[in-house]
């Protein structure tokens, strides 16, 4: 599957009730809410001695794709483009690979 295609099926669930301000908003609280849920496993993971649960970290990166999806679409963009306007920021920033100083001394 591609990922226009995933947004395609994702959307099918999406409310049809909502305005695309709504939209816009549920996306962007959404991926800070499913965000926020995979930080928790890996916190406790880390600081508090559980076992890493891939099983769960690996679903609710499965939501945060599904707000992006939604997020995308309520900019009237297809997650595809989204993707590939990240990789040419990217290109741009680190042309020849990650560099730490072009990270700190970004542009």
């Amino acid at each position: 599957m591609d990922v226009n295609e995933y947004q395609k099926l994702a959307l099918k669930t999406l409310n049809p009730n909502l305005s695309k301000k709504d939209i816009l908003i549920n996306g962007v609280m959404g991926l800070c809410g499913e965000s926020g849920e995979a930080i928790d496993i890996v916190k406790k993971h880390l600081a508090q001695g559980h076992d890493l649960n891939k099983e769960h970290l690996i679903e609710e990166l499965g939501d945060i794709a599904w707000y992006l999806a939604e997020t995308a679409y309520a900019l009237d963009i297809s997650l595809e483009e989204v993707l590939k306007i990240n990789i040419e920021k990217l290109k741009n920033r680190y042309p020849n690979g990650f560099d730490t100083q072009k990270s700190i001394d970004r542009k």
